[in-house]
């Protein structure tokens, strides 16, 4: 049986990776196999394509070499970690993934559209996200808590655009959710984290039934 695959994405600060962390803790504690990975980077290949994105290396070449550098980074990290994990059953959480292409060089670095549509049929195929979490606060929050989070440390290529740049982000993420509303679910990152990451759980349950898996899973273990 496939595993599921369940991404998270969101502005800087907003709290992907921490969510992704703690969903993939809950989900261990029912016995499900879990890789928890992330974009750009992920796997040996595409962490080596991360460096030059996010210093800025690529920026003077252009917002579509990126967005191509970006795909062949993704290419690397489907072929070798995410879909081999997908295959053997188990659940994959990706710390962002095709919808901050979409946005990011998309929505607001005006890359056609067909050209990232072409670049995902290529790079993903039928590896796409059964559920995505859109972790939504306003760019100065999130901006707040990136510069917490570095500690006095460089930010990089896309923490350091304007808030401005940031808002017109979250604008986007809202737009595709509103594209994409059986894949894609808005949670307010606001609150404390133990109440968001019971609103996450809430709708992975619903969605995606790991109470199930986890049960179908332990029969076929057992079974002689």
């Amino acid at each position: 049986m496939r595993g599921r695959f369940i991404t998270f994405e969101g502005g800087d600060g907003s709290g992907k990776s921490t969510h992704a962390k703690l969903l993939a803790e809950r989900l261990r504690s029912l016995g499900i196999e879990v890789v928890l990975t992330r974009e750009p980077g992920g796997s040996p290949g595409a962490e080596i394509i991360r460096h030059v994105l996010l210093s800025g290396a690529a920026k003077p070449l252009g917002v579509e070499t990126e967005t191509i550098l970006f795909a062949a980074a993704r290419d690397d990290h489907v072929r070798t970690v995410i879909r081999p994990a997908l295959v053997e059953g188990k659940w994959v959480i990706c710390d962002r993934f095709i919808d901050s292409t979409r946005v990011y060089q998309g929505a607001l670095g005006k890359v056609d559209r067909k050209l990232i549509r072409g670049l995902e049929r290529v790079t993903v195929g039928a590896a796409m996200p059964d559920l995505t979490f859109i972790l939504d606060v306003p760019a100065t929050v999130g901006l707040a808590r990136a510069s917490r989070r570095r500690a006095g440390g460089n930010a990089d290529r896309f923490e350091a655009e304007t808030v401005e740049f940031h808002e017109e982000l979250r604008r986007a993420y809202r737009a595709l959710a509103h594209e994409e509303p059986r894949r894609i679910v808005i949670v307010d990152g606001r609150p404390p984290r133990e109440v968001v990451a019971e609103r996450i759980w809430s709708q992975a349950s619903e969605r995606l039934h790991p109470q199930r898996a986890a049960a179908a899973s332990a029969t076929e273990s057992a079974a002689p």
